[in-house]
């Protein structure tokens, strides 16, 4: 029977204050500075709430210095003697990818990084959100609740804040847990190449098109109402920039997609609307008018097609047919990979990154494939020293395998 965990409801030093000022943030700098050993950090933002990905809170703990709730918002500048102190220590974050550019946003360096999610990945653990993980290595349960709540939000409420310091009081022992399983399981040197590719990871691409994804789009049948919703969307997330307020928030997509297949004649009948005729959209009716308005006038020539362009490979579904080479190379390498995988007690997606493996199938290399030619392939690609040491040999004979069809379902 598994152990009912301790409950875990409040920081052991009792909730911190929010610091807000200059001095504080002085006084904080002096404290960690005069702390040892890596670095709890995590952030809290208002996403759903706000148009911005900012930090609205910032906490902290190490130890021999203590914990550590910082408000980045009201002097933004005041924090370098923090900035300073943290660029050089280990930092134990939980899901870096999602902390990380906000900390940058706001002046913060990472130098050195220990993700206790990525390593929970590395394990093979099925869930790695903290909860869980803080529940197996360290038998504590920790009461989750509030990270999806308005964060912007001021004075934040004592609840709140006891959540935003639990996210941290453990950390580091967790850290320090699940480092000791990686070395047993001898994936210690994996988590490091891993650590480092999270911090040389570029930001993402601005994705093409954003507004093709608004909710009910595929209800909207012409060209024109397609231009429509591509209007308002932009006037949308123009006024949601401006405003710092979420654009669902601004104008629900249901909104934009009644509008644009209504295609009302005058702002008063758009505001017989849905929505539109609420108190709130009411000062808005003109922008979101003029936006329709640009949608109407455009050429028939400027109009968006109907289907959004291709971006990327086709889905390996449809390679078959047209592009029978590429088909066969992936029926002999994907079960490759995902066989490494399993023995390996890893997600596939950590093993080689899906766009990764894609790409591979689909161009090959020469024949006969050669492990430093596929080596070669995948170093180019961002793959680690530790996922090709498992999968160039492998690779490279199924590649070089003789054709047997084989019914991939």
């Amino acid at each position: 029977m598994t152990a009912t965990p301790t409950p875990l409801t409040e920081p052991a030093g009792g909730v911190p204050p929010v610091l807000t000022s200059a001095a504080e943030f002085a006084d904080t700098a002096q404290r960690l500075a005069d702390g040892t050993g890596p670095v709890a950090v995590d952030t809290e933002r208002a996403s759903g709430y706000r148009y911005s990905q900012r930090a609205y809170l910032i906490q902290l703990k190490r130890a021999g210095a203590g914990s550590f709730l910082l408000d980045p918002t009201h002097e933004p500048g005041a924090l370098s003697p923090v900035i300073e102190v943290l660029t050089g220590p280990e930092w134990v974050l939980h899901a870096a990818d999602q902390d990380l550019p906000c900390l940058r946003e706001a002046g913060f360096v990472c130098t050195t990084l220990f993700d206790t999610e990525l390593a929970g990945r590395l394990l093979g653990k099925p869930k790695v959100n903290l909860a869980t993980m803080v529940e197996e290595f360290l038998g504590l349960g920790l009461s989750k609740g509030h990270g999806a709540a308005d964060w912007s939000r001021r004075p934040l409420p004592h609840d709140w804040l006891v959540y935003a310091a639990l996210d941290v009081e453990v950390l580091i022992e967790l850290r320090d847990a699940t480092a000791a399983a990686l070395a047993d399981a001898g994936k210690d040197q994996w988590a490091r190449e891993e650590f480092t590719a999270v911090l040389r990871r570029p930001a993402p691409a601005a994705r093409v098109d954003r507004w093709r994804r608004t909710g009910g789009i595929h209800t909207v049948k012409s060209a024109r109402g397609l231009a429509a919703v591509r209007e308002l969307w932009l006037a949308r997330e123009d006024v949601a920039r401006r405003r710092d307020i979420a654009p669902g928030r601004i104008l629900p997509d249901s909104a934009i997609v009644t509008a644009a297949i209504a295609d009302p004649a005058t702002v008063k009948d758009l505001t017989r609307l849905p929505v539109f005729g609420g108190p709130r959209q009411s000062r808005n009716a003109r922008t979101w008018f003029d936006a329709l308005d640009r949608a109407r006038a455009l050429p028939a020539a400027e109009l968006p097609p109907r289907k959004a362009p291709a971006s990327g490979l086709p889905p390996y579904n449809r390679w078959d047919r047209n592009h029978p080479e590429a088909a066969a190379r992936a029926v002999a390498v994907r079960p490759v990979i995902s066989g490494i995988a399993e023995a390996n007690q890893l997600p596939i997606e950590n093993l080689l990154a899906p766009d990764l493996l894609r790409n591979l199938c689909w161009e090959g290399v020469d024949l006969p494939a050669t492990p430093g030619a596929v080596d070669a392939r995948l170093a180019a690609g961002g793959a680690r020293p530790w996922q090709r040491a498992l999968v160039s040999d492998a690779i490279a004979d199924a590649l070089n395998a003789p054709d047997d069809p084989v019914d991939e379902t």
